[in-house]
């Protein structure tokens, strides 16, 4: 078994990966936040959805082998817009097991932050 730590600060790592001896794993990723917090709930959504898209790439993983994702959604009147991107990006028969949660985020201005688990 081996851990591989990605961007790793002084609080967290982006991405880590637990590798399992002869292959496959898991990736946890940290809090996914929009970078530009000035956009609306679907700007904000499509560019978290392309960050996943692009750490799980670089695991070599990808969002067919989702395995749990949380959300965190400040305001639930943007809960169907969100809904309604997840489920363009989201290929068919593969959703993972998923919970959402009304929270205040650590900034203001972000609307939406995904937790993800994937597989390797």
């Amino acid at each position: 078994m081996t851990i591989e730590r990605f961007d790793t600060g002084p609080r967290l790592s982006e991405m880590v990966l637990h590798r399992l001896p002869g292959g496959g794993g898991t990736v946890y990723l940290a809090g996914q936040v929009a970078a530009d917090g000035g956009q609306d709930i679907r700007g904000q959504t499509t560019q978290i959805l392309a960050a996943i898209d692009a750490l799980l790439a670089r695991a070599g993983s990808d969002k067919r082998k989702l395995l749990r994702v949380q959300i965190f959604i400040a305001d639930l009147a943007d809960f169907a817009a969100f809904n309604a991107l997840w489920e363009a990006w989201l290929p068919a028969g593969c959703a993972p097991a998923r919970a959402t949660v009304q929270a205040p985020l650590a900034r203001p201005e972000w609307k939406v932050e995904l937790v993800v688990t994937a597989a390797l």
